[in-house]
């Protein structure tokens, strides 16, 4: 292998793993393709790639998140009964982003100030937040957080969770214009750069002058931002929220997604671009075994497969350089 093509699999070996899969998907898809079906993988990708894209900046400081699906349905169902009582999208919209960030700093204040690990934490604010979630649902005697039709501005909501510009999804246009510009913060500006010593050392970004646990916070704070937003998008597109089963395996599938793109799990390396590309790896996952009229409950076992494969040609790339 020429040097520039170890070069190029080091740096975008997504790229490559988002190709393979997707040209699968067209070879068993065949004649069914269309531009609509292949547009539609943004679309499918939006709200998961948008969860994604906070759980990237945290794995890019060596933590992880394992509540953003919990954070998801609770703040959705708070989201949902702000709408009903105020009829107000741009509420809603405020409402789920304080929400996922509030509780994103809930998560960092315990991981940065107090240094406890992130596995721990958001273990326990994963069963907090869902649990809260259902037992708000059963006290009520509700099966379902939805939005109420009935209100003026239920249809502006449900447009843009529906609408398009161009063919290309409203949440797919949202999702890749984020996409971009954590892909700016990370690449371009010294708060990028702070993100990325924290993963990379930690002692040594200390020394540097960095605050380390203002850092940790904020990645939490930003990652719940976006879970937060991926809520709003939810409630445009399905205009409801099931406690039990909305956002459910969204920590997994969120870090499956940051792996496949090529990010380290031990944090300081890859980029934000390849989230897109995992995301929508995993998208197409499921696209495929539809095609294939495979049993649902096989997934996740694709998708596991998907993810060592991933991870192990990670594990190959790096020893090559060892």
């Amino acid at each position: 292998m020429s040097k520039k093509l170890k070069e190029f699999w080091s740096g975008y070996n997504f790229i490559v793993i988002f190709i393979a899969i997707f040209a699968a998907y067209l070879i068993i898809n065949g004649s069914e393709t269309s531009w609509t079906t292949i547009t539609n993988i943004f679309l499918h990708s939006a709200i998961l790639g948008t969860i994604a894209l906070g759980q990237g900046m945290i794995v890019l400081t060596g933590d992880i998140d394992l509540s953003v699906g919990s954070n998801f349905v609770l703040a959705g169902g708070l989201t949902i009964m702000l709408f009903n009582a105020t009829n107000s999208v741009f509420l809603t919209l405020l409402c789920a982003l304080v929400l996922g960030g509030a509780f994103g700093f809930i998560n960092g204040l315990f991981i940065g100030k107090f240094k406890m690990p992130s596995f721990i934490v958001t273990l326990a604010t994963m069963l907090i937040y869902r649990s809260l979630s259902q037992y708000m649902m059963n006290e009520k005697g509700w099966t379902r957080y939805s939005i109420d039709a009935t209100k003026s501005r239920y249809r502006a909501l449900f447009n843009f969770g529906n609408g398009k510009l161009f063919t290309i999804s409203y949440l797919a246009i949202v999702f890749v214009l984020l996409a971009f510009l954590l892909m700016y913060v990370t690449d371009s500006t010294k708060y990028g750069k702070r993100v990325y010593a924290v993963g990379s050392n930690e002692k040594a970004a200390r020394l540097a002058g960095v605050n380390v646990a203002w850092t940790r916070i904020s990645v939490f704070v930003i990652a719940g931002l976006c879970t937060g937003l991926a809520t709003f998008l939810k409630i445009a597109k399905d205009t409801s929220f099931d406690p039990a089963t909305s956002g459910k395996n969204y920590e997994l599938y969120s870090i499956a997604a940051v792996v496949i793109g090529g990010i380290s799990m031990s944090g300081g390396k890859g980029k934000v671009l390849g989230i897109i590309f995992g995301t929508m790896s995993f998208t197409l996952i499921d696209k495929i075994i539809t095609a294939l009229g495979m049993n649902a409950l096989l997934n996740d076992t694709v998708k596991g497969i998907i993810l060592l494969i991933a991870v192990g040609l990670q594990m190959v790339q790096r020893r090559s350089k060892d």
